[in-house]
């Protein structure tokens, strides 16, 4: 517990999470998700169309690759989806 006795710095945590690029990855996978939705159906009412319970929206060329949401994006099981070593050098 690294916050134990002052306040999480969650301002400078934004500003650095900004500076490595990892919040415009971040709304694109937002962005992924919500055209999913918004164009599935939702028999239960929860907010997630009923083909992405339970899944994944995983990025044809990965956002850490210079993906975007242009070049494509399916819906995968979560096993199969964080399997996968985006980062691995080839």
């Amino acid at each position: 517990m690294p916050y134990v006795n002052k306040p999480r710095p969650y301002k400078h945590e934004y500003e650095m999470q900004k500076s490595r690029g990892e919040h415009a990855d971040r709304m694109e996978r937002q962005r992924a998700r919500r055209a999913v939705d918004k164009t599935g159906k939702d028999a239960n009412g929860n907010g997630k169309a009923d083909r992405r319970e339970g899944k994944d929206v995983s990025h044809t060329k990965a956002l850490s690759r210079g993906g975007n949401n242009k070049d494509g994006y399916k819906i995968e099981s979560v096993h199969a989806n964080r399997a996968r070593n985006y980062k691995k050098k080839k």
